[in-house]
């Protein structure tokens, strides 16, 4: 509970309920002793003030106070507490993070595939924070939005006028069977963690001949088409160094599809046939025995029938869950994701918080491409809300998804809440192109830096409607 001293009691009672001067004059020199939080409740309620008025009336009970509080890093936080100092100013904006180093995360599947560092991926968080905004180097421990407060790990309470969750997922490569332990081995690695990319690199590199196991988890993801990327990657790598005819490269996905869009998986199976690379639909990683070099699945048609699998390189895309802050908070939905309105990303049932990015329920795949989106609607839609307007800015569901399928090729995925095209440039984006490699692996990473990260990339819509001369 918040401690509070009579000095600070002295401001609620002497301004807030105007107190007659020798009362006034009483309650200042009364030596200070500590009040417990809910002792000052029942003062403010004795005098008839509601809770929601205590919050305000008794704000020094919360060590720091800020008018827009951002809670997470990553790609939405960065972007969007960038966004809120263009909009507030830096001195009423902070951000809740506690890590050291910001990754660019979708150029791990080229680290992966040693095509680009590890090293090149990552910056220090301290030279993406906005200038002036307040970094909170604290991991949040519990949202309290019935009375505007943040509690971090050290036991700093922090209170807020308006909030932004962008706190993202979590991996929990413990809910198979063997794992996280079985990265000791070799052999094993995945491109979605910063502790086993370069296992990914490794195992590719030693591999000799057997089969090349490729997993897709049975649980939303962030960047669904990753797993298939390393696949597409790992097949033209072999090729190069001349060892595809002893290999068996193997995509066991718990999904009942190639991909999500219509147009992208007629695309990809054509590319799977011609490469000879099996696909097995339906099929969910449940243990690895890494010491055997065996890797699990289950047949989610057929419950409890499973499939033990050989390999000589395995890559894991672990399953995934909510962030478990937001999941123990009053901001969840019943499956612990934020519960947000898909279309403006205000919540639900809190006016002032708003969400943005993986931590979010918003039902399109978890992208960074859908973040630049998401920035620009919250942008506009928390700017309609501080006039006291409606927001006017829909969110359509817009997501990217650059398919790499070669060393220099890309199937550019883009699409809407549908699963309807919707794509950026005039041209077949379901056809493999070089110049959408380039696009990928060189473009969008100064984009990010340069752009998103500055809050001066909102996504391609603006272009695309130029390129579609305005008809889309």
């Amino acid at each position: 509970m918040g401690v509070m001293s009579c000095r600070k009691i002295k401001l609620v009672l002497g301004a807030s309920l105007h107190l007659s001067p020798p009362l006034h004059r009483y309650i200042s020199e009364v030596p200070a002793f500590p009040v417990k939080q809910h002792m000052m409740a029942a003062l403010c309620r004795s005098a008839g003030f509601g809770a929601c008025r205590l919050h305000t009336s008794c704000r020094a009970s919360a060590k720091q106070h800020y008018k827009m509080l951002v809670l997470g890093g990553g790609s939405g936080g960065i972007a969007m507490s960038a966004r809120m100092k263009m909009m507030l100013g830096a001195d009423k904006v902070a951000v809740v993070e506690p890590s050291e180093m910001h990754y660019y995360q979708p150029l791990w599947t080229l680290a992966g595939a040693g095509a680009k560092t590890l090293a090149s991926s990552g910056r220090p968080t301290s030279s993406v924070m906005p200038s002036g905004v307040k970094w909170v180097k604290s991991k949040v421990q519990e949202i309290n939005p019935d009375t505007n407060t943040v509690r971090t790990d050290d036991g700093t309470e922090i209170s807020y006028e308006y909030l932004i969750v962008a706190l993202g997922l979590q991996l929990h490569f413990e809910k198979i069977k063997g794992l996280p332990e079985g990265f000791d081995h070799p052999k094993i690695g995945s491109n979605y963690s910063v502790e086993t990319v370069e296992k990914t690199w490794a195992a590719l590199q030693n591999f000799k001949e057997g089969n090349a196991v490729f997993s897709f988890p049975d649980t939303p993801v962030k960047c669904p088409g990753a797993p298939q990327k390393i696949m597409y990657l790992s097949d033209a790598f072999l090729r190069k160094t001349g060892k595809r005819a002893r290999a068996n490269i193997i995509y066991n996905t718990s999904l009942p599809v190639l991909f999500v869009v219509k147009k992208y998986a007629d695309a990809l199976w054509d590319i799977v046939k011609e490469r000879d690379i099996k696909v097995n639909l339906r099929q969910n990683l449940i243990e690895v025995r890494a010491d055997k070099q065996e890797a699990v699945f289950e047949n989610l048609d057929k419950p409890g029938e499973t499939t033990v699998l050989q390999y000589d390189m395995l890559h894991v895309t672990p399953p995934m869950g909510p962030n478990s802050v937001v999941k123990g908070s009053p901001l969840a939905d019943e499956a612990g994701w934020l519960d947000v309105d898909k279309e403006n990303l205000q919540h639900k049932k809190y006016p002032n918080v708003f969400g943005i990015g993986d931590c979010t329920n918003l039902p399109t795949p978890k992208t960074a491409a859908a973040v630049a989106a998401q920035s620009a609607v919250l942008h506009r839609s928390i700017e309609k809300i501080l006039k006291n307007e409606k927001p006017d800015k829909k969110y359509v569901g817009y997501t990217s998804c650059p398919l790499l399928t070669s060393y220099n090729t890309v199937v550019l995925a883009e699409f809407d809440y549908n699963l309807q095209p919707l794509e950026t440039f005039p041209i077949n984006q379901a056809k493999e192109r070089r110049l959408m490699y380039y696009m990928k692996a060189d473009v969008m990473p100064h984009l990010y830096w340069l752009g998103l990260l500055k809050g001066l990339w909102g996504g391609p819509e603006p272009y695309r409607k130029l390129l579609h001369l305005g008809m889309k």
